[in-house]
């Protein structure tokens, strides 16, 4: 099979914004959408006056994504935005996501569904602590492409020594937490260098302006190269007329490739078959690959409902403890022995929380003890049980089967995000001198 990785003008990039408060993120992604003509005249008319009316001449293009009155008074992104946006080439979700530490579990929620983060950073200041702390969500995230956009370049005289000892710090310290693709932009926001035209100030720099990598890198990749994982949304039994005896599994294939033939276990259960048939838009097909969404037919009829997994490739065995990191997103922390409900894909199952092992501090990542539980935006390593085995990858392997939600079950609030396995592939140190993995 070829390979499916999208560079047409029909793929569709999802990618996530984040940087040190001050470092002119905003202005950034006005700036983007600005110049790629992405911007309604009305909305452009509503900036320039509300920028008049602040006493600016030329309009804040900041305005254009801080839309909430608080992120607008302080200058500062709280929320996540999301924009879209396309160009001739390409057509793109924006995540933006509050740089503060206090908003960590923002900047979690816009970049875990992200193919490339944007990590902005002031020419000025150089790598910092928030810096460091971007790069780690996005490698504990997985997020497969980095971009450095160093920024406020004319603010530094547009100096490629500036650039370049940044540049060289920030991969240095990404390829510590396992993160290999790494392009650094030197821009200037505010004047339009390098956004999505060249400069003519920096003619030093060869490489792409920020929306040509955004137009050309690779998005996707092969399915062929992941086990097929089919979790099961809603079971199809027409019972009349020439469908008397259809029995369909409907749903998203989350990872890899089905095709009528190829041998399947469906979990929990453990049951075997085969594929009998596959329909796409009410027309049979032999092969179905992410993230298509189709409907299945089996050899045997088996006892199948929501949130089973029709599962092809690598063996996947279920279990009722499930070892985590995880990311608490809500302001109710998270202790030893509370009673929550586990969401992994379209299965819901009752568990417990049997053991917090220890916190991660994000900006060393040193681990530290556990024992107090998980606040709100803090990460830590997760022992749970489950009330019904749960059939989890490994989230270094796939981020669509290894990620769940923690929720309370009297209300329904979302409280955690979780990654099955371990957080970073590299050998940290804690404070009393052990090391972890």
């Amino acid at each position: 099979m070829s390979t499916i990785i999208q560079t047409s003008a029909t793929s569709l990039l999802r990618f996530a914004t984040a940087g040190s408060v001050d470092d002119g993120k905003s202005t950034l992604v006005g700036r983007l959408l600005h110049d790629s003509k992405s911007v309604l005249t009305d909305q452009l008319e509503a900036v320039e006056h509300a920028s008049r009316k602040r006493g600016q001449e030329a309009p804040d293009l900041a305005l254009l994504t801080d839309g909430l009155r608080a992120e607008r008074e302080q200058g500062i992104t709280i929320d996540v935005a999301y924009r879209y946006f396309a160009t001739a080439r390409r057509r793109f979700i924006l995540a933006d996501t509050p740089g503060h530490v206090q908003y960590t579990r923002n900047m979690v929620t816009g970049a875990s569904t992200a193919e490339l983060a944007v990590v902005l950073v002031d020419a000025r200041n150089g790598v910092v602590e928030q810096t460091r702390r971007h790069a780690a969500v996005a490698a504990l995230l997985r997020v497969p492409h980095v971009v450095l956009a160093v920024n406020k370049m004319d603010l530094v005289e547009y100096a490629e020594p500036v650039f370049a000892a940044i540049a060289e710090e920030f991969t240095a310290y990404a390829a510590s937490l396992g993160v290999t693709d790494v392009v650094a932009v030197p821009i200037s926001a505010l004047a339009g260098d390098n956004v999505v035209e060249p400069s003519a100030h920096m003619d030093w720099y060869g490489g792409p302006t920020l929306l040509e990598h955004l137009e050309t890198v690779p998005v996707g990749s092969d399915p062929s190269e992941q086990p097929a994982r089919f979790p099961v949304q809603y079971v199809i039994r027409p019972q009349s007329g020439e469908h008397l005896d259809y029995r369909g599994y409907a749903g998203q294939l989350a990872s890899g490739v089905l095709r009528v033939g190829d041998p399947v276990t469906v979990l929990p259960s453990g049951h075997t078959t085969s594929v009998a048939g596959i329909d796409a838009l009410g027309v049979e097909t032999d092969i179905a690959w992410a993230p298509q969404s189709v409907t299945v037919r089996l050899a045997e009829d088996i006892d199948i409902s929501r949130g089973d997994l029709i599962a092809g490739g690598a063996t996947l065995v279920p279990t009722k403890d499930v070892v985590a990191t995880v990311c608490h997103l809500s302001d109710r922390p998270l202790h030893v022995g509370a009673k929550v409900l586990l969401k992994h894909t379209t299965r819901t199952v009752r568990a417990l929380v049997k053991e917090i092992s220890y916190r991660i501090d994000i900006d060393t990542l040193e681990q530290r003890s556990g024992a107090e539980g998980l606040t709100v935006n803090e990460i830590g390593h997760v022992v749970l049980r489950t009330a019904e085995p749960l059939a989890l990858d490994d989230y270094r392997v796939n981020r669509r089967t290894g990620s769940f939600l923690l929720i309370d079950p009297a209300d329904g609030t979302t409280l955690t995000a979780g990654m099955a396995g371990e957080a970073f592939d590299t050998v940290r140190t804690d404070a009393d001198g052990e090391d972890w993995v």
